[in-house]
């Protein structure tokens, strides 16, 4: 009887959760929802915009000036008609950047801008991932869960059957067993209530990037990942560095440095133009009013240039050149800061997914079916008076842990790869890196 109901048990123990389920949370459905709703695209969009439109503005001289005034006139008649030198002036005068300021300065904020594709890419392929992350974390609590709920029916049926045949005269069950029976459901509840907390603060930290969705139950099978060809090359061979920098050096991420590194040499250019002038133009018109006795007075007009000199060179021009120059060195050391954490990372996660891997086929081929080999040979010595109960109990332990490691460890493989193809993310198709 207890053998029949333990073979029941184990089958509705390794059947997937039931498709049918409401409106289940599919992998892609909420990577789509958390870059759809990403506000950061959104800041970054408005933050290109802003740049092209200054590079416009950057590249136009600035406003004329005019000026309009009253020129020598008597302090004590105020008569315009008194003196020859009384005249009511109109000047315009224009100002001309030094060198080529203006063009640099508009190249200078165009550059800034290609940097604001390519952040976004990058940050496209994060979020794939993290939310393919927290996504995993969620379904690998539910599963968790599912394997202990169908187990527990189990030990429930377990503990009824020990139960009656500790009351049996003729039952060999021991108080002993009553007591471990029982022992080992409250520990079930404990691991049931731990990994409820867990799935509720995983869904928590999904609902950051998908919003209200996030407390859906996700889907109850695991999504299949395909495999990246750069991926395959890295994992059949140890490579150097220089290969490593290859699969990493079109990296969105590396590529926005890129642009603000063009952009700072043309601010060094840019500096450089202050050892030129700059240059002005003014003209002004005087009308002069007729003398006393009516004779005319012809009006009068000037005309000029202005430039300043940049003599004082040392402690200003050369000063700022410096700076703009030590600014270009201080991006491309972050650049280069930012290759060694993503080929360090790629290191890293390459190795875990080896280990990983190992581990899957490990528990797939050997591991799981000898542990239910162990759980049925445990539970058919026991009914036939050769074995104990407490034996059994923990031979179908063992199998339930090594169920939901193996979920822990498909799980942990496939949170590897979403990181691997964030490493490996190529600049130009980073846009169309989407799960089939």
């Amino acid at each position: 009887m207890i053998r029949l109901l333990l073979l029941l048990c184990m089958g509705v123990a390794t059947s997937p959760l039931h498709a049918e389920d409401a409106g289940p949370l599919r992998l892609q459905t909420a990577i789509d929802l958390a870059i759809k709703t990403d506000p950061w695209q959104i800041r970054s969009t408005f933050r290109e915009r802003a740049l092209t439109d200054q590079a416009v503005a950057a590249a136009a001289l600035p406003d004329p000036r005019m000026s309009v005034m009253a020129a020598n006139f008597p302090t004590d008649t105020f008569d315009i008609q008194q003196e020859p030198m009384t005249q009511v002036v109109v000047g315009v005068s224009q100002m001309f950047p030094r060198g080529n300021s203006l063009m640099l300065a508009r190249q200078q904020k165009n550059q800034l801008s290609l940097q604001e594709p390519m952040l976004r890419a990058d940050r496209q392929a994060k979020v794939r991932s993290v939310a393919a992350q927290l996504w995993l974390d969620v379904f690998k609590a539910q599963e968790s869960i599912r394997l202990i709920e169908a187990d527990r029916d189990l030990f429930d049926q377990l503990a009824d059957a020990a139960l009656v045949s500790y009351s049996s005269a003729f039952g060999r069950t021991r108080q002993t067993d009553l007591i471990r029976a029982q022992l080992e459901l409250t520990r079930l509840d404990d691991r049931l209530t731990v990994l409820h907390q867990q799935l509720q603060s995983s869904q928590r930290r999904l609902s950051e990037w998908i919003g209200v969705e996030a407390i859906n139950r996700v889907s109850p099978s695991l999504p299949t990942q395909p495999v990246n060809a750069d991926l395959e090359q890295l994992l059949a061979a140890s490579i150097d560095n220089e290969a490593f920098y290859e699969h990493i050096r079109q990296h969105p991420a590396l590529i926005a440095v890129d642009r603000r590194i063009d952009a700072q040499t043309t601010g060094v250019d840019l500096a450089r133009q202050k050892y030129k002038p700059e240059w002005g133009l003014a003209a002004q018109y005087g009308y002069r009013a007729d003398d006393p006795s009516g004779r005319e007075r012809a009006d009068l007009f000037s005309v000029g240039v202005t430039f300043d000199l940049p003599v004082f060179s040392r402690q200003r021009q050369d000063k700022e050149v410096s700076a703009a120059l030590a600014l270009t060195d201080a991006v491309r050391a972050e650049k280069d800061l930012i290759a060694r954490q993503l080929m360090a990372e790629l290191r890293s996660v390459l190795v875990q997914a080896q280990r990983v891997s190992q581990r899957q086929t490990l528990y797939a081929t050997q591991l799981l079916p000898q542990m239910a080999d162990q759980a049925e040979a445990s539970l058919a010595a026991y009914d036939n008076d050769d074995g104990d109960f407490a034996e059994a109990v923990r031979a179908r332990i063992a199998e339930l842990n090594a169920k939901i490691d193996s979920v822990a460890i498909a799980v942990e493989g496939l949170q590897l790869s979403f990181r691997l193809d964030y490493l490996v993310t190529k600049a130009l198709a980073s846009d169309e890196r989407m799960l089939p």
